[in-house]
C-alpha cells in the first residue's frame, strides 16, 4: 500500500490533536451560488475552524473547475473532490475521495464508475483516499441517484456489517450518510455501535443543522464531521459564527467523551 498523502496525512494530524474532524462541503452548482461566492463560503469556513474544504454533489456535471479554482486562491487547507460521477473529478483538488457506494444495487457505484475514473486521478495527480459510502434513510438525493438499498434506522446491525467488510477490504474511512439536508441524522446507535468496532475513522453527514446535532453525532463516536447544505445556508449572513460554534460543540464533545 501506497504511503499516505499530504491531505490523509492531514486530517490524521488533525484526528491526533482534536480527536474529531470537520470537512465543509461545497456544491459546485452554478445554480446553488456562483464559484465567487463558493471561494468566500471557503474562506470564512476556513476562518470558522474547519479542517479540510469537500467540493462536489449527487448532481454536479463537469462544472467544477472554476469553482475549485476560486476555492483554492482562498484557503490553505486540504481541498478534497467529494464526486457525485466521474464528471466531478478536477485537476484543480489536493485530494480526492475514492468511494465505492457499498449498498447500491448497481456495479456502476461499486466500481465501473472507479475503473472510468481511475487513469484520469493518476493523471491529474491526485491523491486517492478510499471512503466506504454508506447511505441510510432516509438517503436524499444521494440514495436516489446512487441507487441505494437504503440501511434502515433501527438495524445498526446491517450497517456494521458493511463497515465491518469495508475495514476488511482496506478503505480508509466509512462514511454514513443520510442525505443532504436530511431533517434526521444518521442514528446515534448506529454511529455508537461502528465506532465500538470499527478501526478506521467514521465520517459521518447530512441532518446536521444545529452545533447541538453535530456535537451529539461526535460524543456517539464520529471522527469526521461533514456539514455542507446548513453551511451555505447561513454562512455568508453570519461570517461563521455558527459553523466556529459547531466545531467548539464537536471538539468539546469528543474531550467529554
Amino acid at each position: 500500500m501506497a504511503d499516505p498523502g499530504p491531505a490523509w496525512k492531514s486530517i490524521l494530524k488533525v484526528l491526533k490533536e482534536n480527536r474529531v474532524v470537520h470537512l465543509t462541503l461545497i456544491d459546485p452548482d452554478p445554480a446553488k451560488q456562483s464559484s465567487t461566492v463558493a471561494g468566500k463560503i471557503a474562506k470564512l469556513a476556513e476562518a470558522a475552524g474547519t479542517n479540510g474544504i469537500m467540493v462536489g454533489g449527487s448532481t454536479a456535471f463537469g462544472i467544477i473547475d472554476e469553482t475549485l479554482q476560486s476555492i483554492k486562491g482562498q484557503v490553505k487547507i486540504p481541498v478534497l473532490l467529494f464526486p457525485g460521477n466521474v464528471s466531478g473529478l478536477s485537476r484543480f483538488a489536493d485530494a480526492v475521495f475514492f468511494m465505492s457506494l457499498l449498498n447500491s444495487r448497481t456495479t456502476y457505484w461499486l466500481i465501473d464508475a472507479h475503473t472510468l475514473a481511475a487513469r484520469y486521478i493518476k493523471g491529474f495527480n491526485l491523491e486517492p483516499i478510499s471512503m466506504a459510502y454508506l447511505i441510510v434513510q432516509p438517503g436524499g438525493t444521494a440514495g436516489y441517484v446512487g441507487d441505494a438499498r437504503l440501511i434502515p434506522r433501527n438495524k445498526p446491525e446491517i450497517a456494521l456489517g458493511f463497515g465491518l467488510a469495508a475495514q476488511y477490504m482496506g478503505f480508509q474511512i466509512v462514511y454514513l450518510e443520510a442525505g443532504s439536508g436530511a431533517k434526521n441524522a444518521v442514528p446515534l446507535p448506529m454511529i455508537e455501535l461502528l465506532s465500538s468496532q470499527l478501526d478506521v475513522p467514521i465520517a459521518v453527514g447530512g441532518g446536521m443543522s444545529t452545533p447541538e446535532q453535530a456535537a451529539a453525532v461526535s460524543a456517539a463516536g464520529a471522527e469526521i464531521i461533514v456539514q455542507g447544505t446548513a453551511i451555505e445556508r447561513t454562512i455568508l449572513e453570519d461570517n461563521g459564527k455558527q459553523l466556529s460554534k459547531t466545531i467548539k460543540a464537536i471538539q468539546q464533545a469528543k474531550k467529554r467523551g
